[in-house]
C-alpha cells in the first residue's frame, strides 16, 4: 500500500492524465479494497479539524451528519456488518446518540469502529457502541466528559465549587464573581445534565453491544464509563488516550498491527481522506465503499 507521499504521487499523476476528480478516484479506490478484504460494509467519517480548518459547528458530530449517514447506508448490504473509520474531534452528544441508534438498527448490532489516528469525546461514545474498536500504535480515544457551549462540562462544576470553598476570601470572592457572573442561568444544571447523559448513554450501548450476552456485562460498563468520564484520572478534556490504555480500561480493542493488509489499508483510506479534506478544503466527509459520498465543503481560502 502507498504511503503518504506516494498516494500524493499517485493523485497528482491522475491529475495530470486528466482525471477531473483524482482526490475522489484515489480515496474510492482503496475504501473499495478496504471493503473487499473485510467483507463488511464500509463507511468513513472523517473531520477536517486537523487539515487547517476552524473546529465550527459544521465540522463536529451534528445533527446534518444524520443526513450523510441515511445517504451512505442506502443499497450497501445490511447484513454483513458496518466497519466504520472514525475520526473526528466530538460534538453534539445527542447527534452521537442519534446517529448510533440509527446504524445500531440498520446493521442489526454489528458495528465495528476504525480509528486511524484520533476519536475524541462523542466520538469515543460512538467508539463505545461498537462490539469492537480497531487501534493501531498512532490511534487514540480521548474522554466522554461533555462540553457545554464549548466549556468542559466537568471543569466549570469543579471551578463552581471552587469559587463556593474560597468565598469566604473577600479578594478570592470578588474575582469569583466576575467569572460566575458570565454564566447565564440554569447553565450549571445545564452541566450536570450533560455529564449523566453522557454517562447514561455509553454505558447502555456498552451494555447492548461490546459487553452483550456477558454476564458481567454492568460491571466492565460501569468500569469503562468511570475511567473514561474520571476528571480526576484524564485531568484534561483533550487528554489522548491509547489503545494499551483502552483496553487496560476493559474496551474491546484489536490492534491494527496484528493484520498488517489490513493495517496498510485503513492507514491508506485515512491518508487519502486528509488529502481530500486539506487539498479539497472539506469540513466533513461521509462516504461508503461504494462511492456514495455527502461532503461539508469549508470557507473559499
Amino acid at each position: 500500500m502507498p504511503a503518504w507521499g506516494e498516494l500524493q504521487q499517485e493523485i497528482e499523476q491522475l491529475a495530470n492524465n486528466g482525471d477531473p476528480f483524482p482526490l475522489d478516484t484515489v480515496r474510492r479506490k482503496y475504501l473499495a479494497a478496504l471493503s473487499s478484504k473485510t467483507g463488511r460494509t464500509t463507511i468513513v467519517y472523517y473531520s477536517g479539524w486537523l487539515s487547517g480548518q476552524a473546529v465550527t459547528p459544521l465540522s463536529i458530530i451534528n445533527d446534518d451528519d444524520k443526513v450523510g449517514f441515511m445517504q451512505a447506508v442506502h443499497k450497501v448490504d445490511h447484513n454483513v456488518g458496518l466497519d466504520l473509520i472514525l475520526h473526528t474531534p466530538g460534538g453534539s452528544v445527542t447527534a452521537a446518540e442519534s446517529i448510533v441508534d440509527y446504524l445500531l438498527k440498520v446493521f442489526n448490532g454489528d458495528i465495528r469502529v476504525v480509528v486511524p489516528q484520533i476519536a475524541m469525546s462523542a466520538g469515543t461514545m460512538i467508539a463505545c457502541a461498537s462490539r469492537e474498536i480497531l487501534m493501531g500504535k498512532q490511534s487514540n480515544l480521548g474522554p466522554i466528559d461533555p462540553q457545554v457551549n464549548g466549556l468542559p462540562a466537568y471543569g466549570v462544576l469543579d471551578e463552581f465549587d471552587r469559587a463556593v470553598k474560597e468565598s469566604t476570601d473577600v479578594g478570592a470572592s470578588r474575582m469569583w464573581q466576575t467569572i460566575i457572573s458570565k454564566y447565564h442561568p440554569t447553565f450549571l444544571n445545564s452541566c450536570e445534565h450533560a455529564i449523566k447523559l453522557s454517562k447514561e448513554i455509553v454505558k447502555r450501548w456498552l451494555e447492548q453491544s461490546m459487553f452483550k450476552d456477558d454476564p458481567k456485562a454492568k460491571s466492565k460498563s460501569n468500569k469503562v464509563v468511570r475511567a473514561l468520564s474520571s476528571r480526576e484520572e484524564n485531568k484534561e478534556h483533550g487528554r489522548h488516550i491509547h489503545a494499551e490504555r483502552c483496553r487496560d480500561i476493559g474496551l474491546n480493542v484489536t490492534c491494527l498491527e496484528d493484520d498488517q493488509e489490513l493495517q496498510d489499508l485503513v492507514l491508506t483510506v485515512h491518508h487519502a481522506c486528509c488529502h481530500t479534506m486539506v487539498r479539497a478544503n472539506v469540513l466533513k466527509l461521509i462516504e461508503n465503499h461504494n462511492g456514495a459520498a455527502y461532503l461539508r465543503l469549508g470557507a473559499p481560502s
